[in-house]
C-alpha cells in the first residue's frame, strides 16, 4: 500500500466510528472564574470540525485542555479511543505524535529559520539524519504552498501569509491524523483568506486528516466545514451542519448566523453568483 502523504486514504465512515475526539462532562476554571461547564463534544473521523463561540467564552481554553496545556476540574477527554487521564506518559507521548497543532497567530520560534520551526517536532521526537529531516521539511514546505527558498528566512521576515503556512507545515510535520487549528484565517485579507481555507481543505481530502477548527470566520464556516459547534454558557448549545445552525432559536446563534456580518456575506455570494464570477468569498470578521 502506497503510504505516500499524497496518496488518497480510504474514505472514513463517520457513521459506524468512534469519535476521534470524545469530551464528556467537562468542566474547566481559572480561579473563581469557570470558564467550560459540563462541557460535551464529539468529533467524527474524518471531518472538518468548525468551533464558535463568543470572544472570551473559551474556544481556546478547549482546544488547550484537550492538548494537555490547561488543567481541567471534571470531566473527561479521550481522544483516538484513549482516556487521557488513563495514559502513561510514554503513552501520552506516543499519542502527541498523532497530532499536529496550528496555535493562533502561528506561535514560530522567532529566533528559528522556517526549516528549523519545521523540523522542531522531527527533533522533538524521531531520530532523524539531518539530511532527512531536511528533505521531509522541503516536502512539507511543498505541501502548504511555500516556495523552497523560505526555508532559511526567519518569521519576522515572512508576510503574514506566509507565517500562516509557515505554521501549518510545521503542524504537519509528523503526518498528524488530526489536526488542531486556532483561528487560521484571522488577520488574513479576504483573498488570502479563501486561499487559506481552500489549502485546508485539499490538505484535509488528500491526507485524511480530521480536522479541529476553532474559528469565527463565517466563510470558513459555510466553505470548507462538515459540522459546527456553538460554544455559549460553558457548554456546546448546538451541534450539527450549517443549516441547523440556521435553523436555531438560540440568541446568541440568531444573531452571530442571521447579523449583518452573516447576512453581508450571504449577499456578496449571492451577487457572485448571479453575475457568474468566481471571486474568493469575505471573511466573516472584515480582515
Amino acid at each position: 500500500m502506497d503510504s505516500s502523504p499524497f496518496s488518497s486514504p480510504p474514505s472514513a465512515t463517520r457513521a459506524d466510528s468512534a469519535p476521534i475526539i470524545r469530551v464528556r462532562g467537562l468542566d474547566v476554571a481559572f480561579g473563581a472564574k469557570q470558564v467550560l461547564k459540563g462541557l460535551d463534544l464529539d468529533v467524527a473521523p474524518g471531518e472538518v470540525l468548525g468551533f464558535v463561540g463568543g470572544s472570551g467564552q473559551g474556544k481556546s481554553v478547549l482546544t488547550r485542555t484537550i492538548l494537555g496545556l490547561n488543567r481541567k476540574q471534571a470531566g473527561t477527554i479521550e481522544v483516538f479511543g484513549e482516556n487521557l487521564d488513563r495514559m502513561s506518559p510514554g503513552g501520552h507521548r506516543a499519542l502527541e505524535r498523532r497530532w499536529g497543532v496550528m496555535f493562533q497567530g502561528g506561535a514560530l520560534f522567532s529566533s528559528l529559520t522556517v526549516r528549523q520551526n519545521i523540523q522542531a517536532p522531527m527533533r522533538e521526537y524521531l531520530r532523524l539524519s539531518q539530511g532527512l529531516m531536511d528533505e521531509l521539511a522541503s516536502l512539507k514546505l511543498k505541501l502548504v504552498g511555500l516556495p523552497q527558498d523560505a526555508a532559511e528566512k526567519f518569521p519576522s521576515q515572512l508576510s503574514g501569509g506566509m507565517v500562516k503556512r509557515a505554521a501549518l507545515a510545521r503542524a504537519l510535520a509528523l503526518d498528524p491524523e488530526l489536526l488542531f487549528l486556532d483561528e487560521p484565517t484571522s488577520g488574513l485579507d479576504p483573498i488570502g483568506a479563501a486561499e487559506f481555507d481552500d489549502l485546508i481543505a485539499t490538505l484535509q481530502k488528500t491526507l485524511g486528516l480530521t480536522v479541529f477548527m476553532v474559528t469565527h470566520d463565517l466563510d470558513s464556516l459555510t466553505s470548507i466545514c462538515d459540522t459546527i459547534a456553538a460554544l455559549a454558557d460553558g457548554r456546546v448549545i448546538a451541534h450539527g451542519p450549517l443549516s441547523a445552525m440556521l435553523a436555531s432559536d438560540h440568541p446568541w446563534l440568531r444573531a452571530y448566523f442571521h447579523g449583518k456580518r452573516a447576512r453581508a456575506v450571504v449577499t456578496a455570494d449571492e451577487l457572485l453568483g448571479a453575475s457568474g464570477l468566481d471571486e474568493p468569498a469575505m471573511t466573516g470578521d472584515g480582515s
